[in-house]
């Protein structure tokens, strides 16, 4: 919708080094569906070396995955969000049970904004259920993740996404190993930080 509305839109994807090939391929779909540059984010390539020589290639299974997530999703964020007033973000209320009920359509983002700049966050999609999304889809043959057709809803890096079961919730395909209230990965830390 938003590529519609300005030509002043910078949009910007996060390459962990894990992604599923499908997820490569939707980005390429989206780039050159709307005629739009995309900017690809990758993390700092001796964090990512540092993290896997000390702890192997698998270590969130043992320790959990907020220092990967730290180190591929956040930190290259954090770098980008340092250089923006603002971000659009594709969060729902109904995307995961006890993280998002509450995520409202604006918010001054608590998590990324700095003593000297506060970061609005925009969250349009914060009343849509996951029917209207699918139905907007549909209606304006937008393209979407190959993934959601092989039972995958809630889509993250390869090895911590694994399709759901029908009637199971969207992210119990996310970090499955753990607890199901903390299944924020840190892009949207005040999430938790609004729910301790």
């Amino acid at each position: 919708m938003a590529h519609r509305l300005t030509d002043n839109l910078q949009v910007f994807t996060l390459d962990t080094g894990r992604l599923h090939p499908e997820t490569y391929e939707f980005i390429e779909r989206v780039r050159k569906h709307y005629g739009i540059n995309i900017e690809v984010l990758f993390p700092d390539s001796a964090e990512v070396q540092d993290l896997v020589n000390q702890k192997g290639l698998f270590s969130f299974f043992e320790d959990g995955h907020s220092e990967c997530c730290g180190i591929r999703k956040v930190n290259p964020l954090r770098r980008k969000l340092a250089t923006v007033d603002a971000w659009i973000t594709g969060q729902r209320k109904d995307q995961s049970p006890g993280t998002r009920n509450d995520v409202p359509v604006v918010q001054e983002d608590t998590a990324f904004s700095t003593e000297s700049k506060t970061l609005i966050k925009f969250n349009p999609l914060a009343n849509w259920t996951s029917k209207e999304v699918w139905d907007y889809i549909r209606m304006s043959e937008a393209p979407y993740n190959e993934l959601h057709e092989k039972g995958f809803v809630s889509i993250g890096c390869q090895p911590c996404t694994r399709p759901v079961l029908p009637g199971q919730h969207e992210r119990e395909g996310r970090w499955w190993w753990e607890e199901a209230t903390k299944k924020e990965c840190g892009l949207h830390a005040g999430n938790l930080i609004a729910k301790e």
